[in-house]
């Protein structure tokens, strides 16, 4: 995972580098559409993790994931959310849905490992 923010920082900075309007006019639409509004942040990173599954980008489904996870989310609330998305996109999502759950779960265990209270041995 650590590898995926490292890379996708990285050519986000390239593309954003450029200094094309369009493209940095779509980057600030993206960001400010997953804002609080009339709903909040947590919902539509959950709408878009729905979104992601049914439209097939892993990338995508990670981001939002680890955006669901900072917001909140519960494991029974991913899950929710992946039923939802495989509802929608039919069969063809489960492939994307194996990696999601095995992404999940390194995002709750890195989760966890940071939050573990630390015991110290006399």
């Amino acid at each position: 995972m650590d590898e995926f923010d490292r890379y996708r920082a990285e050519m986000n900075e390239k593309l954003l580098g450029s200094n094309h309007l369009g493209i940095k006019r779509f980057f600030a639409l993206d960001t400010q559409a997953y804002e609080d509004g009339a709903l909040d942040k947590r919902t539509k990173e959950l709408l878009g993790l729905v979104a992601s599954t049914v439209l097939r980008c892993d990338d995508c489904i990670t981001y939002h994931i680890k955006q669901c996870a900072d917001a909140g989310v519960t494991r029974p609330q991913f899950l929710d959310a992946f039923n939802v998305a495989l509802v929608v996109g039919g069969s063809i999502t489960i492939p994307h849905l194996r990696r999601a759950i095995d992404r999940l779960d390194q995002v709750l265990d890195k989760r966890s490992d940071e939050v573990a209270p630390v015991h110290q041995h006399d």
